[in-house]
């Protein structure tokens, strides 16, 4: 199952991608939505080969998930590799110019079940896509005006 979403930002490609990469905020971030996240690398600069221990609750149930950044081509991409139980996950950020002060964000994730509880819950989410896809469009939404927002006032 493969999950997409494109925004476009009003600021320059370099700007952007190293908000992306900003990985201390984003962690501050997602630990102030509930998730525990621990480094399991030593890395102090963004680097392929970063990783993150992460725990949280889905569905009534405790969770923990092992991500790997694979890929870090600066400005250009980030390829996230996720291990939850079954499920591996691929995120792909692309981040491409569009002109000097314009730039295009392109999210992909794809969803692959290792397991047969991994494989109804895909198939449970697939069943319920056109709501996933809104959602996760939404969110991508309201992260890339934020993040507009946020380098405007630093500009």
């Amino acid at each position: 199952m493969q999950l997409t979403a494109s925004e476009d930002i009003e600021a320059p490609v370099e700007r952007v991608f190293a908000e992306l990469s900003d990985f201390e905020a984003i962690e501050r971030q997602v630990m102030r939505r509930g998730i525990d996240v621990k480094r399991t690398d030593g890395e102090d600069v963004p680097a392929a080969g970063m990783g993150w221990a992460t725990g949280f609750t889905f569905r009534g149930k405790s969770r923990q998930a092992q991500v790997t950044l694979v890929d870090y081509t600066v400005p250009e991409q980030m390829v996230f590799d996720t291990v939850s139980g079954g499920l591996e996950a691929e995120t792909r950020v692309e981040v491409v110019a569009l002109s000097r002060s314009r730039t295009r964000i392109n999210m992909v994730t794809e969803l692959k079940p290792k397991t047969l509880s991994a494989r109804l819950l895909v198939q449970s989410l697939k069943l319920a896509k056109g709501g996933i896809d809104k959602r996760f469009r939404k969110k991508m939404a309201g992260y890339a005006k934020d993040l507009e927002l946020k380098l405007k006032n630093s500009a």
